[in-house]
């Protein structure tokens, strides 16, 4: 009874903490941290013990794989050489300095144990970061280069803590551990390649929303516990598994089943994101209690922790001004590299024209090879458009908060280490204050610089030339409308043109983006909600009176909800 108490409150404090973040623009993880610190401080506030396998085998899988399925795979491979330069080669080094530091200042702690500290606060959280950047317009490229490195930082530094660890009892090589990581990614991205698909070819033949949701909630854990129980990262199995249903899903599911995982989906990340930081908060009075009892004293904790504060901002601060310089010294080649894809496009279509590639294999490669020129172009088109300027490097580099796995990792360290406890502390020390302010003054530094995304009315048009493009292709691909046949079922060419009629409207509509237009488009567009909205209450009505069927009322709520969903297309 006391437990469910507890849960109870504590997803009062979840929903109410999120109002707040709304009004005072803080965001929720931060909020959620300092109510749980103050709450632990509270007399006879029950004990609350951290698990480790709570956050590492609970929680960290569904919280990655949810980030993975709406990350854009595109974005993310546009953006791997920074991603791939901070969530990997920056935490290893993290963790070397970080380790040298400490040892440095507190000769009691081995090397070995120092850089097993390093391993646990290198990793970032882009919870929080993310959070208000999507509050506050940052650039798309930003906030894809934050979520892809939280997506691969905790495999880098796992397993970077499971080599420190291994050393201070077994030794330590080199090309053991290099060995180790290579087959571990491998084997992880083979294991996660091969869950995607079969979980997404298994969904697709269920047809039903519920039962697909069900069974999405289980895809991270298909992924994780058999890489992990073939010693690979089973952090990097689940991302690449949320990848790729993220990448066919869009394709093998309904709009209905997509929605209806969605919605389940953010309400469970919901839960179990801003719970986690609560539960992160609450640990305060017990680290503090095993303070006491150890031989470090809490000034030798905020030092050492000052210390590692300094050290991860000095070397995130320079890799990313290392990226942002080798961006500038590429912009001068990207002119270059477009009329050299142009040349190729136009000699693939003089060859497309020729009469030894006349033939349908020849043809569909001509396509596809047409199709990589195009995607080179896009890159090019891409990279100018979505810089990563100066100001932007800044945001970058104050946007490394730690998180609940930095603590969760740093728990793991067996008490065979004798500075467990400092080590623990001052993890939990560099977590809760690069939160506190990073989290806290990012929002100021991001309006300080003034760096926000793409403008609405470009994004509007961009949505306006997408849509012809894409009916244009649709009715290329149809064919004629006098010989279509859908499933083996003809259709009647008036038929068809009737019922295609509102593309030729859409396209003669295409240019007409007056501020009239747009004013009768709303004006549509809201009469049509409302209209919605009074059959829902009539329907209510007649539900309470029972003079029609449950079947009639359940086919009737069905059409209004198409109804509705075809507003938010």
């Amino acid at each position: 009874m006391e437990l469910l108490t507890l849960a109870i409150a504590a997803l009062m404090a979840i929903v109410v903490a999120a109002v707040l973040s709304r009004r005072t623009g803080i965001a929720t993880p931060l909020v959620l941290l300092v109510v749980g610190i103050v709450f632990s401080l509270v007399p006879s506030t029950p004990e609350f013990t951290l698990e480790p396998d709570w956050i590492l085998l609970g929680a960290l899988p569904p919280l990655l794989y949810a980030t993975a399925v709406q990350v854009p795979v595109i974005d993310l491979r546009r953006s791997l050489g920074m991603i791939t330069w901070l969530s990997v080669t920056l935490v290893v080094v993290s963790a070397l300095v970080v380790g040298a530091v400490v040892h440095l200042v507190v000769p009691e702690v081995s090397f070995a144990a120092g850089v097993a500290l390093g391993a646990v606060v290198s990793p970032t959280d882009a919870v929080a970061a993310t959070a208000i950047g999507k509050r506050l317009g940052l650039p798309h490229r930003l906030m894809t280069v934050l979520e892809g490195e939280s997506l691969f930082n905790d495999a880098s530094a796992l397993v970077v803590l499971r080599t420190a660890l291994l050393a201070i009892t077994a030794g330590f090589s080199l090309g053991d551990a290099v060995v180790d990581f290579a087959r571990a990614v491998v084997l992880a991205i083979v294991i996660g390649f091969v869950v995607g698909h079969a979980t997404v070819w298994l969904r697709s033949k269920l047809a039903d929303p519920v039962l697909m949701t069900a069974v999405s909630f289980i895809v991270p854990f298909l992924a994780f516990l058999p890489a992990e129980e073939a010693e690979a990262s089973g952090v990097v199995a689940v991302v690449v598994a949320g990848l790729v249903t993220g990448h066919h899903g869009s394709r093998r599911f309904t709009a209905r089943e997509r929605l209806t995982e969605r919605t389940n989906w953010l309400t469970l990340q919901f839960l179990v994101e801003n719970g986690v930081f609560l539960l992160m908060g609450l640990q305060v009075e017990g680290l503090l209690r095993d303070l006491d009892e150890s031989n470090s004293t809490p000034t030798e904790v905020v030092v050492v922790a000052a210390l590692v504060l300094g050290v991860l901002l000095v070397l995130r601060t320079a890799f990313v001004a290392v990226q942002v310089l080798a961006a500038r010294r590429r912009q001068p080649r990207l002119d270059a590299m477009r009329e050299r894809l142009s040349s190729i496009s136009d000699r693939v279509d003089s060859m497309a024209a020729e009469p030894r590639v006349a033939s349908e294999r020849g043809q569909r490669r001509m396509s596809q090879f047409r199709r990589r020129v195009q995607r080179g172009q896009a890159d090019v088109d891409y990279q100018e458009s979505e810089p990563v300027t100066a100001r932007g490097g800044v945001v970058l580099s104050w946007a490394g908060m730690r998180g609940v796995v930095t603590l969760a990792a740093a728990l793991t360290i067996g008490t065979e280490v004798e500075e467990r406890t400092l080590l623990i502390t001052v993890a939990f020390v560099v977590a809760v204050t690069s939160l506190l302010l990073y989290g806290g003054t990012l929002p100021l530094l991001i309006r300080t610089l003034g760096v926000s995304g793409a403008d609405p009315g470009d994004t509007r048009d961009e949505v306006i030339d997408l849509f012809g493009d894409i009916t244009r292709t649709a009715s290329q691909a149809l064919g004629p409308l006098d010989a279509l046949v859908v499933d083996g079922q003809a259709i009647d060419p008036e038929v068809a043109t009737e019922s295609l009629a509102w593309l030729d409207r859409i396209e003669e509509r295409r240019g007409d983006t007056t501020p009239e237009a747009l004013t009768l488009a709303s004006q549509r567009m809201l009469l049509h909600r409302h209209y919605i909205s009074l059959m829902r209450d009539a329907l209510h009505e007649e539900q309470a009176i029972g003079a029609y069927s449950t079947a009639a009322l359940t086919q009737a709520s069905a059409l209004i909800d198409a109804q509705e969903l075809r507003l938010e297309r």
